[in-house]
């Protein structure tokens, strides 16, 4: 659950600044849902500082579910 701690911001300049590409956006329960796609290691880097989060955050729990590489996306965006 991330609440008015500019999670998804924090998402988008991570992913940014690793070449990750994909989207953060909120779900209806407070969870943020984040689908990444890059290599290997700055998907691990991406998923290290995500499980850290932004200054004031809290994260309790992550939960990552690695598949396939598609590219399906060409930039990262906030939804």
């Amino acid at each position: 659950m991330v609440q008015g701690v500019g999670f998804r911001y924090y998402c988008y300049r991570t992913a940014t600044e690793l070449g990750i590409n994909g989207y953060a956006k909120n779900l209806y329960n407070g969870d943020v849902e984040i689908e990444a796609e890059g290599n290997v290691s700055e998907m691990n880097e991406f998923i290290k500082q995500i499980q850290i989060g932004p200054k004031f955050s809290k994260i309790n729990s992550t939960s990552v579910v690695r598949m396939q590489y598609e590219g399906e996306y060409k930039e990262f965006s906030i939804l």
